[in-house]
């Protein structure tokens, strides 16, 4: 049984890596560590706030990878000589991903108090105007099937 996706369309071609990224935004919101905050700054900003309590700025790693922003934390086992009675401050090894829109980048990555800070602003490109040159075709250049033709793209 195939899905059905808004994508499907013939309108929308080249919009297939949306779907996928949906996907695994669906797979990844159950994740429940550790907890975050996202927040609204200003019309062109955003800062994701991670409460890492218990993990250092060499512990943490924040990395872009085809437009996700990844978060990793894993802290170096040093409990060996401690004995716990009760531990409820989680220091397991984790992943969170966010995938970034077009045009989001990450400014900058700060730890204070146990916060993670990431901040990111929505850079606005300048529109480009593209006039595309139709050529005459000649005879017997009718597209085969298999055949791919060219066209010259020029930018004014």
């Amino acid at each position: 049984m195939s899905r059905l996706s808004g994508f499907n369309s013939p309108l929308l071609l080249g919009f297939e890596h949306f779907e996928r990224m949906l996907e695994h935004v669906a797979k990844t919101s159950a994740e429940g560590y550790p907890p975050y905050n996202i927040e609204r700054l200003g019309d062109d900003g955003l800062r994701i706030t991670l409460a890492v309590a218990g993990f250092s700025m060499d512990d943490l790693a924040v990395t872009v990878e085809d437009k996700q922003l990844i978060i990793r934390g894993r802290k170096a086992e040093d409990d060996s000589q401690r004995e716990f009675l009760h531990r409820g401050i989680a220091t397991r090894q984790f992943q969170r991903s966010f995938v970034l829109a077009e045009g989001i980048e990450v400014e900058a990555a700060t730890l204070d108090n146990g916060l993670l800070h990431v901040t990111l602003a929505r850079v606005v490109p300048e529109p480009e105007v593209r006039t595309i040159r139709i050529e005459k075709a000649g005879p017997g250049t009718r597209a085969a099937a298999g055949k791919r033709q060219t066209i010259d793209v020029s930018s004014e």
